[in-house]
């Protein structure tokens, strides 16, 4: 089995037509539950979904030709049903997946005896058949997507909070953090900008504050995969990122909280100033 999965990390691992993009995930002999090498592919897949209207999603179970017709149609289903469990939990709408069904066994077909267990391998698989939205044709201008919508009077920065002279209400976005594309953690340039942040917030004791965590890139307002968890919670993980680094550098953990927004508020710029965190003041109290 481990030739088979050199040979498939070899192909290409997402194949396309004018119209639908399918993968393929393989099985060990009579098993359904999706070997980690094949779970890696499967996250790389979804994370390509993000930026493509679905219309629909189909997934089709298979076994090799060993065992009876009862057990490989079973068998097949069980698989097929494995992928549509484990697309639900990456976050994909169950509504989009039209088709989740056992075809049995495929047909044993070689040329000589030597491919019978590469062929076999190939065959323990589930086929999964995406078809895009096909982009509707429309005369009038295109809705301009959803952005943060406040005001130049409104923003504020790690300035007006060293000053005390933010309110309830304020949002600060944090200039200069940034975060490594997928992960939940800040680049190496942002680390001097994130400690500058946690001197100011441990003096202001009377600040009460949300950590919010946005995400880039991805459709409509969904969250994102993060890379190292595998769950689409990039959002919030990057909100506990700053949370947890905060609370570590004594900021009191009763003036926090974080949230992770997903992709509601792009700011319509370059995609790295959407893998960002903002802070809203939830409360100001009396300066000590």
């Amino acid at each position: 089995m481990k030739h088979l999965f050199l040979i498939i990390l070899l192909s290409t691992t997402l194949g396309f037509s004018q119209s639908e993009l399918t993968h393929d995930v393989y099985f060990n002999t009579d098993e359904y539950d999706v070997p980690l090498t094949e779970e890696n592919r499967i996250l790389l897949f979804i994370s390509n979904l993000d930026t493509i209207a679905i219309q629909k999603i189909s997934i089709y179970g298979f076994t090799d030709d060993r065992g009876s017709n009862d057990y490989n149609l079973e068998l097949s289903q069980n698989r097929a049903n494995t992928i549509k469990e484990l697309f639900a939990g990456y976050g994909i709408d169950e509504s989009l997946i039209t088709n989740v069904n056992g075809k049995g066994e495929i047909l044993l077909k070689v040329l000589n005896e030597e491919e019978v267990h590469q062929i076999r391998g190939l065959n323990r698989k589930v086929e999964i058949i995406v078809t895009p939205k096909l982009p509707e044709k429309k005369t009038i201008t295109q809705p301009e997507e959803v952005t943060d919508n406040r005001t130049d009077n409104s923003k504020k920065t790690t300035d007006d909070i060293a000053k005390g002279t933010i309110k309830k209400g304020d949002k600060i976005t944090l200039d200069k953090i940034y975060f490594k594309t997928s992960y939940s953690y800040v680049t190496s340039e942002s680390k001097k900008t994130l400690e500058d942040l946690a001197k100011i917030l441990v003096a202001k004791k009377n600040i009460y504050f949300t950590i919010q965590g946005h995400v880039c890139c991805t459709q409509m307002s969904r969250d994102a995969v993060d890379k190292k968890t595998k769950k689409r919670n990039l959002s919030v993980a990057r909100a506990k990122y700053i949370y947890d680094y905060l609370a570590k550098k004594g900021v009191d953990k009763k003036r926090m909280k974080y949230v992770g927004m997903r992709r509601k508020f792009p700011l319509g710029g370059a995609p790295e100033l959407d893998r960002r965190v903002e802070i809203l003041v939830t409360y100001v109290g009396k300066a000590e």
